[in-house]
């Protein structure tokens, strides 16, 4: 039996005797080279993707049935369909990786304890439910969703969210990972986040994304720099909008000056409509911070950190601004 092989594991494992019996994650990241035929196939892979590998591993014996799990003779023999010994009847490997890193037909992947050479059947993504809510799902990679919730822990420590107002959301290639609708900012878990196709906008999981995605993905579409963006309901900007037109934050200090640079507003259009977003997209192009009338604060960043500090820093020059 020899199943068709769609791409070749580059490994710095050249022999049985180098292979965990596990994937170590204190390995290396190895490549998989995917054969050309395939590249359709491989289309929507991206880096960050949780997957399953399956190999087929062309060193094992087909024709155990018995053996010492993990190799250890100390341990008694058990039927090989209880084990993971590469040595079985039908020698399929199955590897639970994650996509590190993306050359065209070459994917960076980890942990894969296979030796180099080893060949490609299949690939799968990696549906396994999260267990207990305490991991991210298969297409937000843990980096990305980590940041997405320490932004709206720290946001609304802040002042910048209220129970469950606001939106925080992430560039991940060609998809957009955005918090929940009708999430609580301050209380955020793995669940709570949505991906969307970034071009298209439709859903890849089952989480509902915010109301404001439409502002989310015109902000992307027309600003390649915006790699993070944060929508807060600031209060004291806020309130400052209700009794000024025109800038918001007019102020002869030297941070008033750089800060309001930033900033523009946009009319008032109804949350969650396409008009919203169109209006916050366009003038994403040339201003890092949007403040949307009637509703509330819109800034990107190449990365969250720079997109909440701005909202931080415009919200405490309202502060200051603010008729006393």
């Amino acid at each position: 039996m020899n199943p068709r092989v769609i791409g070749t594991v580059r490994s710095h494992l050249v022999s049985r005797d180098q292979c965990p019996k596990y994937g170590d994650t204190s390995m290396p990241p190895v490549w998989i080279e995917l054969a050309p035929d395939f590249e359709p196939a491989a289309t929507d892979l991206q880096v960050g993707d949780a997957i399953l590998v399956l190999t087929w591993m062309h060193k094992g014996d087909q024709n155990v049935l018995r053996c010492h799990p993990q190799g250890n003779r100390e341990l008694p023999m058990r039927g090989i369909f209880s084990t993971r010994s590469p040595d079985r009847p039908t020698p399929i490997g199955l590897h639970a990786v994650r996509i590190l890193g993306r050359e065209g037909l070459r994917l960076k992947v980890h942990p894969l304890e296979v030796i180099d050479g080893t060949p490609v059947i299949d690939i799968k993504p990696d549906n396994a439910p999260p267990q207990g809510g305490a991991e991210f799902s298969s297409l937000v990679n843990p980096e990305t969703g980590q940041a997405i919730l320490s932004a709206a822990r720290d946001g609304w420590l802040r002042g910048l969210f209220a129970g469950f107002n606001g939106n925080v959301s992430m560039r991940q290639g060609e998809r957009v990972v955005i918090t929940a609708t009708g999430s609580a900012k301050g209380h955020l878990g793995p669940r709570d986040l949505a991906v969307v196709d970034l071009a298209t906008g439709t859903p890849l999981t089952s989480v509902r994304a915010s109301s404001e995605l439409a502002v989310h993905l015109e902000v992307y579409r027309n600003q390649p720099l915006a790699q993070a963006i944060v929508h807060t309901h600031p209060p004291k900007l806020l309130a400052l909008s209700l009794r000024a037109e025109g800038p918001l934050l007019d102020l002869p200090l030297f941070e008033g000056r750089v800060f309001a640079d930033k900033l523009t507003r946009v009319p008032a259009h109804r949350p969650g409509t396409p008009e919203l977003g169109q209006a916050v997209g366009l003038a994403s192009r040339d201003f890092e911070a949007v403040f949307m009338d009637n509703h509330g604060l819109v800034c990107r960043g190449e990365t969250m950190t720079q997109a909440l500090g701005l909202s931080e820093e415009l919200e405490s020059l309202a502060g200051i601004a603010m008729p006393r």
